[in-house]
């Protein structure tokens, strides 16, 4: 079954990520933080105490049996820049601007944070690779995984056709309404597939992201992707969304580690 528990930590795994690596898209179900963060806010830049914060990551590391200073996570700016996590992050070093990150190491449990964006984990078993990117709209029409699997080829030496990729619960297409500043940036950045990914009602236009950033993955080479199908905005007993909650809610989290 997709979703697991560990005491009151409740996650999401994917099916077909491949033996060698260890997983987990935590819902908000377990943690310590009140309203309006409840309870496993994993977000430390949404008015949450940092100590709750903190207390959240370990129980949820402690869950899938990873240590709680063997992260490493960034500054998320939906960008297209991609960390190389050699070791776990120092709490004393400042976090570098990157919406993706990829390891090789074992000790390093690569860690985001999410409120509607697209968790895409990645993992190439052949190589023994791991990562995760971050991607809204923003990220999306920039193709942040694109520059992803780019950087797994090119610091590792992966064959995108290895990796299996994974996206996860995010806000879905019947909810994600764009402006049309937005729309024209879709349609530049995805020419004739952006008809496939915009659809038009009455009074507003909405965008796949799903599908969107299979379309990136496909083009980048990668041809086992599996997706949650999940929406954020559909299931706040879950997940924390920002569209839905109006911006006043927590972050969960999204990790990956090689074992």
């Amino acid at each position: 079954m997709p979703f697991q528990s560990n005491g009151e930590i409740r996650y999401f795994q994917f099916e077909q990520l491949g033996q060698g690596q260890i997983h987990a898209i935590f819902t908000r179900r377990g943690g310590v933080s009140p309203e309006p963060w409840a309870a496993l806010n994993m977000g430390s830049t949404v008015g949450d105490d940092l100590e709750r914060v903190h207390e959240n990551r370990r129980l949820a590391l402690a869950a899938l049996e990873r240590d709680f200073d063997s992260v490493y996570d960034v500054w998320q700016v939906h960008g297209v820049e991609v960390a190389f996590a050699e070791a776990p992050r120092s709490p004393e070093s400042p976090h570098l601007q990157a919406d993706a990150i990829l390891t090789d190491k074992p000790g390093v449990t690569l860690m985001m944070r999410f409120a509607d964006c697209v968790p895409i984990l990645l993992h190439d078993p052949v190589r023994k690779v791991a990562g995760i990117a971050h991607a809204g709209w923003m990220g999306t029409v920039r193709s942040t995984v694109r520059f992803a699997v780019e950087a797994m080829q090119n610091r590792y030496c992966s064959n995108p056709g290895d990796i299996l990729a994974a996206i996860g619960p995010s806000i879905g297409p019947d909810h994600y309404e764009i402006g049309p500043d937005v729309v024209n940036q879709v349609q530049r950045a995805f020419g004739n597939d952006a008809d496939d990914l915009l659809s038009a009602g009455a009074d507003s236009v909405k965008f796949d992201l799903w599908t969107a950033n299979r379309l990136l993955l496909e083009r980048a080479g990668v041809q086992l992707i599996e997706m949650a199908g999940l929406c954020t905005a559909c299931h706040t007993e879950d997940w924390y969304s920002h569209r839905a909650d109006k911006g006043c809610t927590g972050r969960f989290g999204a990790i990956i580690a090689l074992v």
